[in-house]
Formats: C-alpha cells, structure tokens, sequence
C-alpha cells in the first residue's frame, strides 16, 4: 500500500503536458481558427515568457521590455524588405539587433536594483523610442508599412497556414530554450539571485555577470518574438515601442502567472483575446441585457484590462496557472 500511494504521488512529466498542447495548439486552423489571430498570440506569448525568464526566474522588474521587441520589430522589417533578407536571416537579425540593444541597456541598469533598476529600464527604452519616432527608417508615426513574407528555407511563407506552423516552430524551439535554461545549472543560479542574493553573492557567484546574461537571452528573445510578429503582420509600427507595451506584457505574466512556464502563454491568450474580441462580447451583453453601456466596451479594453489586472492581484496573486497548481498540488497532498 506504500509503495502504491508512493507511485501515485509521482510527478508527472511536464514535457508530455506541453507536448499534449502544443499539439493542440497545430490543430486549431482544421478546427476553424483564424491562423493570424493565433499567430499574433504565439508572438506576444513568447514576448511574455521571454520576460517572465527574467521577471519571474531572475526577480528582476523591467519596464522597459518593449524596446526590444520593437528594436527587433524594426530591424527585420527594414531588412526584409529594404536589404532583401529571406525570412529566416531578417529574423536572427531582428533578434541579434535585439540582444544588442538589450546587452548596452544591461550593462547601465544591472548594477542597480529594485525600483532603480525598472526606471532606468523605462527610461532607456523611452530614449529609443523618441529615436524610432524621428529615425527616418521607421516611417516615424506611419510605421513601417508592406514588409514581404518571403520564404523560410523554401517554404512560401505567402501561404497563411504555412506561416502559422512556421511560427509555431518558431515559438516551440523559443519555449524549449527557456524550459532548458530554467533547468540547467545556470537556471538555479537565477532562482538562488532571486531568493536570496546576498546568500549567492556569499556563494561566490558573480551575481552581476549572471543577471545580465538573463537580461540579454531575455531581450534577444523578445527581440525574436517582435520579429515574428513583424513577418505575420507585415508592418512594424511606434505601438511595438512605447511604454504601454511593456505594461502589457507586465499585466500578461502576472494575470497568467510569474514564475511559471505556461503563464504567460495562458496571459497573453486571456489579454490580446480581450482586444480583439471584447467589442464582440459587449455587443452579446447588451443583447442580453438591454444595457446601450456595453456597445461601446469595445473602447474601454484598457478598463477592461485594468479590472482584470484588479482582481487578479486581489483574488489571484499567483495567477491562473500558478493558482491551478497551487490546487493540484493541494489536491494530490489530500490524495
């Protein structure tokens, strides 16, 4: 009987899980998914696991994360379109551009920490985008507009279902660079710097070279997921850059859950979801209601995503995801 309840206790393999989803996630354009809706959630899911590595693993608050995406954003739209690069060359440039900027950044704000280290964050990245704003290769207020697909080694990205299995792969090999550096030994680094730094520092790490290791693998994959996104959408525009935006992906790790690897998938769902699809659910409530206040909640997304980010924070500080498995492992302790 022992042995029996030991073996039902067993963890299961977490791989097997996201296998099962990504799984799912590939049969979404047979089961009537608009492929570029998904591929637009891929994009800002790697945009927030790519933060969350060093928010939620590394304990390091940047406000300033949307200078990377929309560095990258920029960069493999220029040179997809302007140089002539193939697809998959525009999008290691747009990351490399990315890390770049990320490492210049790094090494200015990693020495300082807490609320100092996410305003120099912030300030950095408002610097760059007053610079994409004047920067005559980014088309200032109008974006940079009818970036081509091209092919991504032979396959016409044209095709909108090929792009999304690209995207896909795109998104799963970013995930499994994240899942593997959170359990390699570097991985733990990050996770004692963010329990206890001093302790680490004690231990004879060199917390500084660490974290801005993290803060560079984090902006270069950022950096990947801007560049995606600029390949899906076929445009590159100041909204990539701006403060908001790294408020956003703040609001998607937290309502899905930092410090997990899955939550921040689960957010940027819940999040961009709400953008597209909340005029909609306003028009169903006042159908049903008979309230003409819901017609235009398609308006009010960042009141809408502020009450969400209310709740989350008062009845959910782990998240969705840390909260259902807060539940499981509580369940399978009762077992």
């Amino acid at each position: 009987m022992t042995a029996l309840a030991s073996s039902s206790k067993t963890p299961l393999n977490p791989v097997y899980g996201y296998a099962l989803l990504f799984g799912a996630i590939a049969l979404l354009p047979a089961l009537g998914v608009y492929p570029i809706f998904v591929m637009k959630v891929l994009c800002f899911a790697l945009f927030a696991c790519a933060f969350n590595l060093l928010v939620g693993f590394t304990g390091l608050l940047s406000f300033g994360h949307a200078a990377f995406l929309g560095t990258a954003a920029y960069g493999a739209g220029h040179a997809l379109k302007v140089w002539g690069f193939s697809a998959p060359l525009g999008l290691v440039f747009g990351a490399l551009a990315a890390g770049v900027v990320g490492l210049g950044i790094g090494l200015l704000a990693i020495k300082r920490t807490g609320i100092y280290f996410s305003m120099i964050t912030l300030a950095l990245s408002q610097m760059l985008y007053f610079f994409f704003l004047q920067a005559s290769f980014t088309g200032g207020e109008d974006g940079l507009q009818s970036v081509p697909r091209g092919s991504f080694f032979g396959l016409d990205l044209g095709n909108d279902l090929t792009l999304f299995y690209v995207v896909l792969a795109i998104f799963i090999g970013a995930f499994w660079l994240i899942y593997r550096t959170v359990h390699s030994p570097f991985g733990q680094v990050l996770t004692s710097i963010r329990e206890n730094e001093p302790r680490a520092i004690s231990l004879g790490y060199d917390v500084d070279r660490f974290k801005l290791l993290a803060f560079v693998l984090s902006a270069t994959l950022a950096g990947l997921a801007g560049a995606t996104k600029t390949l899906v959408l076929g445009f590159a525009t100041l909204t990539d850059a701006v403060w908001t935006t790294s408020g956003l992906v703040i609001l998607m790790t937290l309502v899905g859950g930092m410090g997990t690897l899955v939550g921040p998938m689960v957010g940027a769902l819940i999040i961009i979801s709400l953008e597209n699809k909340i005029g909609d659910l306003g028009k169903v409530l006042a159908d049903l209601t008979g309230i003409n206040w819901f017609n235009g909640l398609g308006e009010s997304v960042s009141l809408v995503t502020g009450l969400i980010f209310i709740v989350c924070v008062l009845a959910f500080r782990r998240g969705v995801v840390g909260e259902a498995i807060a539940l499981w492992d509580k369940a399978r302790a009762k077992a």
